[in-house]
């Protein structure tokens, strides 16, 4: 029997992204599409959302906003908009982003096959260009925890219609630990940890808790208390 040589993208060490080998879209992060959310509270998405994208930017993974028609939905939130100040979103009426050629022309640009997507609302915005861009051949890893449906319902539907065709779903913090990758890698160090601080709740609390500790001098011998 002949051995199985098909290629698994989804297995190995290549199936992990690197700063080097994908690109980030992030769909609709906007007013009328949070007033619609469900599947999560609002701060949740935002701080989630947050994170990942302080995350490409400290890595320097080429990163995307984009927007559906902006005048009636309202701008990329501000939270998003400071951390790439001078990107301005690409604003669109397709409701499938991959319709949008300025969207593709600018994927072909970064020359990533492996595209990471975080939308609102899922089963819409998210799971539209996810299938379409699976289609043409490229690798696409779904934020999960930085996306949201109008009910817990269609945001669970919608993770599976995409991966049933092939997406990868992670959350934000195992996006920007795949980054990483190596703590010998000291020179991203800092800003990783200054996001969990920031966005990663308990983990966070704990990082500075053990920070302190370990800036805590050491108690001289002769007034150590008794037992230590």
């Amino acid at each position: 029997m002949e051995a199985n040589t098909a290629l698994n993208t989804k297995a190995g060490l290549g199936a992990l992204l690197t700063p080097d080998n994908c690109a980030l879209i992030l769909i609709d992060h906007q007013p009328f599409q949070f007033a619609g959310l469900r599947s999560h509270d609002t701060q949740t998405i935002i701080n989630n959302v947050v994170g990942l994208t302080k995350s490409a930017k400290a890595f320097g993974v080429p990163t995307l906003f984009t927007t559906v028609v902006e005048h009636r939905g309202g701008f990329l939130i501000k939270q998003l908009q400071d951390i790439f100040p001078d990107q301005k979103p690409i604003d669109r009426t397709f409701i499938n982003t991959w319709e949008d050629t300025r969207v593709t022309d600018w994927v072909k640009a970064t020359g990533k096959k492996k595209i990471v997507m975080a939308a609102l609302w899922t089963e819409i915005c998210l799971a539209m260009p996810v299938i379409q861009a699976l289609g043409e051949g490229y690798e696409v890893y779904i934020v999960t925890d930085a996306s949201g449906g109008v009910s817990l319902e269609a945001h669970e539907m919608a993770v599976m219609r995409m991966v049933q065709a092939g997406a990868v779903p992670i959350t934000w913090t195992v996006f920007a630990s795949e980054l990483q990758r190596d703590w010998a890698r000291t020179e991203t160090v800092p800003a990783l940890a200054e996001m969990l601080v920031d966005h990663m709740g308990n983990v966070g609390t704990s990082l500075t808790w053990e920070l302190q500790l370990l800036a805590t001098p050491v108690p001289a011998s002769s007034s150590a208390p008794e037992g230590i």
